[in-house]
């Protein structure tokens, strides 16, 4: 009912403004974690630029020069990383400002071990809120999961993750685990809302904020790792999809569980009514 795959997450900070430094460190962190032999590793949102969208909106930096850092799907930086993912014969996932015409999303992109590219996200909800005529923080206009070599996967960026209904809505549209890049809050709240995530949809999530990594499977953390530019790997259970033959095997799974062991634990429940 499961397919086990291992996974790394890196708590990478970036530098603001300094897209060169960033994409060394970033590369050098994935080269890193590659060594453990995951089959993805995750990093951290807008690792590229910095993050820098703040700068903007209050009014540190122009609109002007979002757009000049952000970059394109066929950009010089993802194609970097496009050719490192195939030289490191693993999946990377990662946050970017990514520039579409004169518009700039916050964005995702997740890169397959060929080194093509799977799926983009574009951020749909925004702590900082957005504005119509804001050209440099566009929000998001779909929420779609996508088709990668374990199955199918959804993005979630950073403040994302307080809405169940994004998470749901992947999961809907078939997504079999979840991806959170994040630069945001690292505290308990966040770490239950995640779990929560997972419960609620019953898949693994795979989490890689600035100063924190959390990884979830079958509904408990199996990693966990608090600071910057921290490793973490761990395997993840990715459920098989909705099937018959899947529904039968997990029918048996529970039934072949109902022994002695449950017996005690329903006469228990009944002695405390």
């Amino acid at each position: 009912m499961y397919r086990s795959i291992k996974v790394s997450a890196i708590s990478l900070k970036p530098t603001k403004w300094d897209k060169a430094s960033n994409a060394e460190k970033l590369e050098a962190f994935f080269v890193e974690a590659a060594k453990d032999t995951p089959e993805l590793i995750l990093a951290t949102e807008g690792v590229l630029e910095g993050y820098v969208v703040m700068d903007v909106i209050e009014g540190r930096a122009a609109p002007e020069a979002m757009l000049d850092i952000a970059e394109p799907l066929d950009g010089p930086h993802i194609r970097r990383f496009r050719r490192l993912a195939k030289q490191l014969k693993t999946c990377l996932c990662f946050g970017f400002a990514e520039r579409c015409g004169t518009s700039v999303y916050n964005s995702a992109v997740f890169i397959d071990e060929t080194g093509e590219i799977c799926g983009t996200y574009h951020k749909t909800q925004f702590a900082e809120g957005t504005h119509p005529s804001w050209n440099f923080n566009c929000i998001g206009e779909t929420i779609r999961a996508f088709d990668t070599p374990f199955g199918r996967a959804g993005i979630l960026i950073c403040n994302d993750r307080w809405n169940p209904m994004i998470a749901r809505t992947l999961v809907l549209d078939g997504a079999q685990f979840l991806l959170i890049p994040s630069y945001g809050s690292k505290g308990k709240s966040q770490n239950r809302t995640v779990l929560a995530r997972a419960r609620e949809n019953g898949v693994p999530i795979v989490e890689a904020n600035v100063g924190m990594n959390l990884i979830i499977s079958k509904g408990e953390i199996v990693a966990y790792k608090w600071g910057n530019d921290q490793i973490s790997t761990a395997c993840i259970d990715i459920p098989v999809p909705p099937s018959t033959e899947a529904a039968r095997s997990a029918e048996q799974e529970y039934l072949q569980s109902q022994g002695p062991e449950m017996e005690v634990r329903y006469r228990k429940t009944i002695s405390r009514l």
